[in-house]
């Protein structure tokens, strides 16, 4: 890579906005549903996956957590990558390469080689997901940004129940004999039409920057992903290993990581160079307010949907596609909240809306704590309907002002880099959520019992949910000055 090589830019949107923006939407959505699929479709199948191709428990865990950490430490640099060489060009190559990889786990012949797939799977997908936000930013005008946003809500929510609902019928409904190898072909489709439609759909990247004007930092992306690494490992293998004394050792040893890696990049902006996190981002409010409030309530939504499929499955007995079908209410709420927040409250209320939607999410924990305690001795799906809807119609609501508010000031130049951030603090807080949460709920149900765990940690989802309400007053009340795109 050389200082010779132009970097392309996504052209900024137009007042009138790009004209296929919708249908582009549509395209990055679809990568999204590849990308949340695989991280919840492989766990419903994993006792399928032992049975046939063997290996330990350790390489069982390993098929979920390596996907997980190549996802993770890659998204900052895959972010940055969008910037310097042009999003639609990374955003082909990552659902070409995820899709590659996807049949490669179909194919696979023993765990290992599963798992080292399903770790280019994390590497492809780390290319493919941050692109999105730029993409939207590029395309549409201010207006639209928040209903663009607003759809994130019902993709995340339908993904979330067709993720283990589809993976438990695909595993048992053993197609054309080849049982749980269906759970990574599912990809195949979609992941193709990703592919041909960004390529005709998606907006053109354009070289209009001086030659020179960035290049990527090597020494940056291995120094952030060794951070990355020291941090997420441990909290992804941590509860699974009953946290051993060298879990807190490597989280506490990526905090001097780092503090080097901070210490590279003003080097390298004293050198003239490009940074692999733009530093003028956290000198932006509504950025820094977004990863605070983000980190928190990413946590609280995993673990929620941890907890919940441990609870109906281990605590009540239930089948996967049972537990799968019975979070419908959840899905529909959430789509129901999305489509109020995206197209009509989120431009006008802006914060509030945000407010709004955790303090209903909230209510809704508290909700399903209380119909757990109240149906101990025997709970049906129909029962878990009311306070399933209310959570999901507070997460709904959440999604649109979010986004829009903490990029609604990044620059065009700082999209790539903001997009990567963010993604990686999705992924951070959700790490954090599955292990706090999880370790709560096991440590609970040790001593009282898988029902009275589950609500006692739904509880303290809603205490979580409670610190993102106060954390939010940090944010900004719009996402831009009143009045514009209102």
């Amino acid at each position: 890579m050389t200082s010779q090589i132009a970097p392309p830019q996504a052209p900024a949107a137009p007042s009138a906005g790009y004209r296929l923006r919708w249908a582009g939407l549509a395209v990055i959505l679809a990568a999204e549903v590849m990308d949340l699929l695989d991280t919840t479709i492989t766990g419903v199948a994993a006792p399928a996956i032992r049975q046939d191709l063997g290996g330990d428990d350790a390489q069982i865990q390993w098929i979920t957590a390596s996907y997980t950490l190549a996802f993770a430490v890659l998204l900052i640099t895959g972010g940055r990558l969008g910037d310097l060489f042009g999003r639609k060009r990374l955003f082909v190559l990552g659902a070409a390469g995820f899709t590659l990889a996807s049949v490669l786990c179909a194919a696979a012949p023993g765990a290992g080689t599963l798992i080292a797939a399903r770790t280019v799977q994390g590497l492809f997908a780390a290319l493919l997901i941050p692109q999105g936000f730029g993409l939207i930013k590029a395309m549409f005008p201010p207006k639209e940004v928040g209903a663009a946003f607003g759809l994130f809500g019902p993709v995340l929510g339908l993904s979330s129940v067709l993720g283990p609902t589809l993976g438990g019928y695909l595993t048992d409904a053993d197609l054309f004999g080849l049982g749980w190898r269906t759970v990574f072909l599912i990809n195949l489709p979609v992941g193709l039409l990703a592919v041909l439609a960004a390529g005709r759909i998606l907006p053109a990247d354009t070289t209009d920057r001086p030659s020179g004007a960035g290049r990527l930092d090597p020494v940056g992306v291995l120094v952030l992903g060794l951070a990355v690494l020291l941090l997420v490992y441990p909290l992804v293998q941590g509860r699974e290993l009953d946290w051993p004394w060298w879990t807190f050792l490597s989280m506490a040893a990526s905090v001097p990581v780092l503090w080097l890696f901070t210490r590279h990049q003003r080097g390298v902006l004293r050198r003239g160079g490009t940074p692999l996190i733009e530093p003028s981002l956290f000198a932006k409010r509504p950025f820094v307010s977004a990863l605070a409030t983000g980190l928190v309530f990413f946590a609280a939504l995993s673990g929620l949907m941890l907890v919940f499929s441990l609870h109906l499955q281990l605590g009540l007995g239930w089948t996967p596609l049972h537990a799968g079908l019975s979070m419908i209410p959840l899905s529909v709420g959430v789509v129901a909240g999305a489509v109020l927040s995206g197209g009509l409250l989120a431009p006008r209320y802006g914060r509030r809306v945000l407010h709004a939607g955790i303090a209903v999410a909230a209510v809704g924990a508290l909700g399903l704590w209380a119909t757990v305690e109240r149906g101990a001795g025997g709970l049906t799906s129909w029962q878990l309907i009311p306070a399933l809807a209310v959570t999901g119609l507070g997460l709904g609501l959440i999604m649109a002002p979010f986004f829009d508010i903490a990029l609604a000031g990044v620059e065009e130049a700082e999209t790539g880099s903001a997009s990567g951030v963010l993604n990686a603090q999705q992924q951070l807080g959700g790490s954090v959520g599955v292990a706090l949460l999880g370790t709560a709920f096991f440590g609970w149900a040790r001593t009282d019992g898988f029902l009275h765990a589950a609500g006692w940690t739904y509880g303290l989802i809603a205490a979580l949910l409670a610190v993102a309400f106060l954390v939010a007053f940090l944010l900004p009340r719009y996402a831009r000055p009143e009045g514009e795109g209102h």
